[in-house]
């Protein structure tokens, strides 16, 4: 990239509303998008239009959230997550309106994981590095590192790569188109370095 193209500092629409010094560099903040005080957003990250960021909320480098996503209290997300439009993300499992909760339950989305448009990540949850759950998907239960989840309720459907790739595992080993390598040992698969 061109050192004219790097940015040293967060590109933030005239609309946007900012509340948060904790934005990383080369991050770009998209029309009417609401970032409130002690949020903390990583570098390189791209936050779609209309997006709502709640404070106490982590979200790691080289992120993209896409057009219409609420993130509340409670949620993580890792480096190089990619989340999809209008993923529904919860942090109570009992609301009621106007009672308010002095801690909130946390999800955690790992390194690179994908979550597709629509989906619905019920809190508490872990969504395992890499992993790729569905568009529309409604995720009630944690979905492991490489994990392909879909449906509603999410249900698992096997393993992916890290390019996206299903995983074929003819005994424990197998490599990908990419030929990038991996090792299944029952619901756990590792990459081979």
């Amino acid at each position: 990239m061109s050192p004219a193209l790097i940015s040293t500092h967060p590109l933030i629409a005239t609309t946007a509303l900012v509340e948060s010094e904790s934005i990383g560099v080369g991050t770009r903040i998209w029309a009417f998008v609401h970032v409130l005080p002690g949020a903390h957003i990583g570098r390189d990250c791209n936050i779609g239009d209309h997006c709502y960021i709640e404070g106490g909320v982590k979200i790691g480098d080289r992120v993209v959230i896409k057009n219409g996503v609420a993130l509340w209290s409670g949620v993580t997300v890792e480096d190089g997550v990619f989340i999809g439009p209008n993923v529904a993300f919860t942090n109570d499992l009992v609301p009621r309106a106007k009672m308010f909760r002095d801690t909130y339950d946390r999800t955690l989305v790992r390194e690179g994981a994908s979550l597709g448009a629509n989906a619905t990540i019920l809190c508490g949850l872990i969504i395992g590095r890499y992993a790729l759950v569905g568009a529309g998907a409604v995720v009630t239960r944690p979905v492991p590192d490489f994990g392909l989840v879909v449906g509603n309720p999410a249900r698992f459907l096997g393993f992916v790569c890290r390019c996206g790739q299903r995983l074929t595992f003819h005994g424990q080993e197998t490599t990908c188109v990419c030929r990038r390598r991996f090792r299944a040992e029952g619901q756990v698969v590792e990459e081979i370095a």
